[in-house]
């Protein structure tokens, strides 16, 4: 079994962390990690207040165990804020014990009163610097997110330079890795390079028990390495964001101009419905919300977040195994493979 500061601090069997994926991270698999001994993140942005905390209650429904909710910090001309104080008031009222923000810093009030309420604060971010600065805002935790990460990611550098540069700018504040993690391998490495624990998203999107659409799912497992690229076309509802998705036509279409964002379109077009925070919502061309079992429409048009692990992803499997075989190959790794190499 591999253990670390935060496996021990935080009570899990594992070192592993399920991403906070905004509408795939839903309760179930949220649950189903924290059954299987890691830690699962709720997905809570960008739905209102109310729809977080039927999320948060529903998750306590199906595990006993501490789990984490996940908020993006910021704002669009399309949705405003994505997480407001009504967002922390949440969080304390249902007796949260991990916050994780992303993007931007919290303001320090929200983390002052999360604190005061018993919770601790994580910050997910994509330099050393953003890194130093989440610290310095008393930040209990880091998640370094590398670029192979999909969906929004604010890195320019990969894993590998980013995990160790981070690691030793902020000791002793605990390291958790994210981006390009999909096998025991990844989780070795990771390990080796100074983390506390693994935050998986890709590998999860093709799980049981993500709340992704079958044909999501599928294309996930069909991706390649060299089929995984970064884009900021999907930007309607947040527009000129950065993410790394999986090829499709509307993607390749696109590729090679010198726009990075392309105009809307007049007028509008639709590619499909689906929910948003349990509500209807018409998908516009250039949608930025990824296909959930609630979708329907062209998935050649749709926004497909995936990272560059994708490429190492085979099937769909329950997230209990996924974890199982991960944490299970990397021990291997790491007590017997790697001593050998040592002469």
């Amino acid at each position: 079994m591999l253990r670390t500061r935060l496996t021990e601090e935080y009570g899990l069997e594992h070192p592993f962390i399920s991403a906070g994926m905004g509408f795939l991270a839903l309760p179930e698999l949220t649950a189903a990690v924290c059954n299987a001994g890691g830690l699962g993140i709720l997905g809570a942005s960008p739905g209102p207040p109310e729809y977080a905390a039927a999320l948060i209650r529903q998750t306590r429904t199906l595990t006993q165990r501490l789990f984490a909710v996940d908020f993006v910090v910021d704002s669009s001309p399309a949705l405003g804020e994505f997480t407001t104080e009504a967002h922390m008031d949440v969080c304390i009222a249902e007796r949260v014990r991990v916050a994780v923000f992303h993007w931007h810093l919290p303001p320090r009030a929200w983390s002052e009163r999360l604190r005061g309420a018993g919770a601790k604060v994580w910050m997910q971010v994509g330099s050393v610097a953003a890194a130093r600065e989440a610290v310095a805002a008393g930040a209990d935790a880091i998640i370094a997110q590398g670029s192979e990460a999909g969906g929004h990611s604010r890195a320019n550098t990969g894993l590998i330079s980013l995990l160790p540069a981070v690691v030793d700018a902020i000791a002793p504040v605990p390291v958790i890795a994210a981006g390009g993690i999909a096998d025991g391998r990844g989780v070795a490495a990771a390990l080796a390079l100074g983390a506390q624990a693994v935050c998986v998203g890709t590998r999860l999107i093709a799980s049981r028990e993500a709340y992704a659409h079958a044909e999501y799912k599928r294309r996930v497992v069909a991706a390649s390495v060299d089929d995984i690229t970064r884009t900021h076309i999907f930007g309607v509802e947040w527009p000129d964001q950065p993410m790394k998705v999986i090829a499709n036509r509307v993607v390749r279409e696109w590729a090679g101009r010198t726009e990075r964002t392309p105009p809307s379109p007049q007028p509008p077009q639709f590619i499909g419905r689906t929910k948003m925070g349990g509500q209807d919502y018409p998908m516009p061309k250039y949608s930025s919300f990824l296909p959930t079992p609630d979708t329907e429409g062209d998935f050649e048009e749709m926004c497909l977040a995936a990272g560059e692990s994708a490429g190492l992803v085979r099937e769909i499997k329950p997230a209990a195994d996924i974890i199982r075989e991960m944490m299970a190959s990397a021990e291997h790794l790491l007590r017997q493979r790697l001593p050998a190499m040592v002469v």
